[in-house]
């Protein structure tokens, strides 16, 4: 019975070779972009987290004051949860740093150090978000010791933004290929059903079971869906072979290899096979 099955699931290939091309490169397509943008989520979060464990403010402290009370300032902000790690920067320190990047000594004209000290503040990544960063700045500026808080980051926070939008317009451009994915296999079993109509009737009188009749066709969109995916698996190699030279996307993909080459076998053949079933619900043993 399996043989039966198998034979007259390639037969419907070849009676119907314009649906299955056209069905198979939409399931292609639709395998590729779904993967493409679950490794593109994926890699969305993980950019996100690198760029947002970089972002830190810069907290001004008012003068005067003594170096005995930095370790006072520096307990008080031990006490934020947004606040992930700091780092103490003195007077000498920020004049040090302001002569080795411009060149110029200020010492030989003034007799004082106009610049402020300061904490160098990372953000706890996992908190961070575009509403969260002002009430952020806000507590930081509310300490009394505080004289100005510095977000020097903007443009990282914009880039966060588009990233955003980015993922946006993945998931519709998705949904949009997979639903005219799912359409074409629809169509294209109802075709191969109401072709084969008076060849299921036959097999209705002669008493052949529901399963016998619908099989075949399921066969057919599940050989369609696997053959997509092998197609997407090349495609999945080429791709591969052009990011080798980006270090941190290829061992990101290395990395999650296996998962990926999963997904990819798996979607084509699920997709067809979900579809084809709901397709076929109304095919019934009456005659």
């Amino acid at each position: 019975m399996v043989i039966f099955w198998v034979k007259e699931a390639f037969k419907i290939i070849g009676r119907a070779q314009f649906s299955f091309i056209l069905t198979l490169i939409s399931l292609t397509l639709a395998v590729i972009v779904i993967e493409a943008s679950i490794v593109a989520l994926q890699l969305s979060v993980m950019f996100q987290k690198k760029i947002k464990s970089n972002i830190n403010v810069s907290v001004f402290i008012k003068d005067p004051f003594n170096e005995k009370e930095i370790e006072n300032y520096k307990t008080e902000l031990d006490g934020y949860k947004f606040i992930r790690s700091f780092k103490y920067v003195s007077k000498d320190d920020a004049a040090q740093s302001f002569i080795k990047e411009t060149g110029e000594d200020f010492r030989e004209i003034l007799d004082y150090n106009p610049l402020p000290a300061s904490f160098v503040v990372k953000l706890n990544p996992n908190v961070l978000d575009k509403d969260s960063l002002s009430l952020i700045i806000k507590s930081l500026s509310n300490m009394e010791w505080v004289d100005e808080v510095i977000f020097r980051n903007k443009f990282v926070y914009k880039l966060l933004s588009y990233v955003d939008s980015g993922k946006k317009y993945l998931i519709i451009i998705t949904g949009v290929l997979i639903f005219i994915a799912v359409y074409l296999v629809y169509s294209t079993v109802k075709l191969i059903t109401n072709a084969r109509m008076s060849e299921l009737e036959t097999m209705k009188l002669v008493g052949a079971r529901l399963l016998t009749i619908k099989m075949p066709i399921i066969l057919n969109s599940f050989i369609t869906g696997l053959i997509a995916s092998l197609l997407a698996v090349t495609v999945y190699y080429f791709v591969s072979i052009q990011v080798d030279k980006y270090q941190l996307v290829n061992n990101f993909i290395i990395a999650n290899r296996y998962f990926y080459l999963f997904t990819l076998l798996s979607i084509g053949p699920a997709l067809s096979f979900l579809v084809t079933i709901i397709a076929l619900r109304k095919l019934t043993l009456k005659i």
